[in-house]
């Protein structure tokens, strides 16, 4: 998965470079463009804004699905480190060995700190979240003094959610609903 979004990645940068070059030789020179004569700059310049937004989103949800993934390993981990945990705390105390006292204890500090690397996990991916809503934000902003031909009644023009942006991620949720739904379930970690 990854190597394909890199190989958009790549591709989206290699285009935009492209027609970056080009509009700048026939904008320096008198030489033939070989855009089509009835593109224009503007077109072409839309056309780039359209593509870097395509190679945004590409990243965005690079970077989610790395995160997904990150959280999934944890919630596995912890899981199992649960599991192996209640086996131990169900042995009577009478009849623990000092090693099934210690390996609890182990356990637990696994687990804590598992808990706290999920916490962190949650606030990179809130922080991630606000920061993209800022960059959206001044990308908007921009596009509307850029190109106010789009604008209609000045309403801006929307684009309309895909379905991906419709369904809901656990990474746009706040972090006490991420740690509450580790697992896919309701989590009793804490």
């Amino acid at each position: 998965m990854s190597i394909s979004v890199n190989d958009d990645l790549y591709e989206c940068t290699d285009v935009i470079r492209g027609v970056q070059e080009v509009c700048r030789v026939s904008a320096e020179a008198d030489v033939v463009s070989m855009a089509d004569s009835t593109i224009t700059v503007d077109d072409i310049e839309g056309e780039l804004f359209k593509i870097e937004r395509i190679r945004d989103v590409l990243v965005r949800r690079e970077s989610e699905l790395r995160y997904m993934m990150d959280d999934i390993q944890l919630c596995k981990e912890i899981t199992r480190l649960k599991k192996e945990l209640h086996k131990l705390v169900s042995v009577p105390d009478n009849d623990k060995s000092n090693e099934d006292r210690q390996k609890e204890e182990e356990l637990l500090q696994q687990i804590h700190k598992l808990v706290e690397t999920r916490d962190f996990l949650v606030d990179d991916v809130e922080f991630e979240r606000l920061r993209e809503k800022e960059e959206d934000k001044e990308m908007a902003d921009f596009l509307k003094s850029k190109f106010p031909r789009n604008m209609k009644t000045g309403v801006p023009t929307r684009r309309a959610t895909t379905r991906a942006q419709q369904t809901s991620s656990p990474f746009t949720k706040t972090g006490i609903t991420l740690l509450k739904e580790c697992c896919g379930f309701t989590c009793s970690i804490m």
